[in-house]
């Protein structure tokens, strides 16, 4: 039997468990949370959730691909947590896309019917089981390939395992000159198509891409590359759309461009028969305060879902406090957390296990130093999820920020 989001409250709490009060280690998560914690007993440093804002962002991202005909299968290595899996699917979500066999094989354990592996799937032991999974009529997987040679592997990996119980479906991925994986041109691509419509254990099921490896930004330049990379990857589709057999998906979509990918899945070659048209933006659901607040085209229908709290240790000179989060708490790939409860005053630097916080002239007291004290806690605005949640095998959810009464603790299977 598959496990559910429900069993979650059943996990007893360690002591290992970072940031819990100490009063909840031997306690199950539905035992504590039956105690109605606040969120000033738990110990800094500390990623928070907002159950209002992370329920509306699901609404709205699943509203926003309703109005326009598209599929929404988020990235689930966002979160890897199954409770904010369960929470899109039962918005609407048709599947999730997830980047690793692991962590196909997790949403399968919490009963995940329909499952796109962003990915080449190539390694024999993750082959055979997927060839096992597959005998559940009920199952759908779909996974990426980018040239001849992943499908002379995957062939020789299935090779051994006798008649499998259907083939397994493969979408060519289109990728672009400097981007990541993907096949560098269309004449490539074709030829790919035809190889995997031709394997006896293989089926083509479309066309995929990430036109996120592309811009960085929305200048005139990144939005040109976007624009021609979605093109390409709509002409590819339309090309190869004859040579399958069944459904087809065109996917693509992270969450900075998912405007464009709409535009671009608007065209009739992107509207051949039997298309579905699949959206995968996964950092939607959390939004930031950074990186995807700037530059998503949606970004007046989301609430940044997640903060960061962090507690002043140190005053070693005017104009600056050290906090007790640094790089193994907070995301900082994509921009420095920011304070949001000490205005005029700015993150500069993260070491493994402190934040630099530096002071403008407004936000100094009549010492010169920062307006804080010694053992005050500072909300942090992050940016980038994807790289906030590894960082927490169970994180408190809040009813809204604002509130302390923690509602309920996400666990994250990195």
């Amino acid at each position: 039997m598959p496990l559910s989001v429900a069993d979650l409250d059943d996990i007893r709490i360690s002591p290992a468990d970072t940031g819990l009060p100490a009063r909840a280690a031997g306690l199950t998560v539905g035992e504590f949370l039956d105690t109605e914690p606040t969120l000033d007993e738990f110990w800094t440093p500390l990623l928070v959730l907002d159950d209002a804002a992370l329920r509306a962002n699901a609404r709205a991202i699943q509203s926003w691909c309703d109005e326009r005909g598209l599929e929404l299968m988020p990235h689930g290595k966002t979160t890897m947590a199954p409770a904010l899996w369960r929470l899109q699917l039962d918005a609407g979500a048709t599947g999730l896309t997830l980047a690793t066999p692991g962590q196909v094989r997790t949403a399968r354990a919490f009963g995940v019917a329909s499952v796109m592996l962003a990915n080449a799937l190539v390694a024999p032991a993750a082959l055979a089981w997927a060839a096992a999974e597959l005998a559940d009529p009920g199952f759908e997987l779909r996974v990426w390939a980018d040239s001849i040679d992943t499908v002379d592997a995957m062939e020789t990996g299935l090779g051994g395992l006798g008649d499998l119980p259907r083939p397994i479906d493969v979408l060519v991925e289109l990728g672009a000159p400097g981007g990541r994986t993907g096949a560098r041109t269309l004449d490539e691509a074709r030829r790919l198509a035809e190889r995997i419509a031709a394997s006896p254990v293989l089926r083509l099921a479309g066309t995929a891409g990430y036109e996120g490896a592309l811009g960085h930004d929305r200048s005139t330049g990144a939005v040109a590359a976007v624009r021609g990379y979605l093109a390409d990857l709509v002409r590819l589709h339309e090309t190869i759309a004859g040579l399958a057999d069944g459904d087809l998906l065109l996917t693509a979509g992270g969450s900075a461009y998912l405007d464009f990918v709409a535009e671009a899945f608007a065209a009739p070659a992107a509207q051949t028969p039997g298309t579905r048209r699949v959206l995968r933006s996964g950092a939607s659901l959390v939004h930031d305060e950074g990186f995807y607040r700037g530059i998503s085209p949606i970004d007046d229908r989301l609430t940044p879902a997640m903060r960061g709290l962090a507690r002043v240790v140190s005053h070693p000179e005017p104009g600056l406090a050290l906090l007790d989060g640094g790089k193994r708490d907070f995301p900082y790939d994509e921009g420095l957390p920011v304070p949001l409860t000490l205005a005029g005053a700015s993150a500069t630097a993260l070491n493994d296990q402190h934040t630099f916080l530096r002071a403008a002239s407004g936000a100094r007291d009549a010492t010169g130093a920062l307006d804080v004290a010694v053992g005050d806690v500072v909300e942090l605005g992050l940016s980038h999820p994807c790289t906030a949640f590894d960082k927490r095998r169970l994180i408190p959810v809040v009813e809204r920020f604002g509130s302390d009464r923690v509602v309920a603790l996400v666990r994250t299977f990195f």
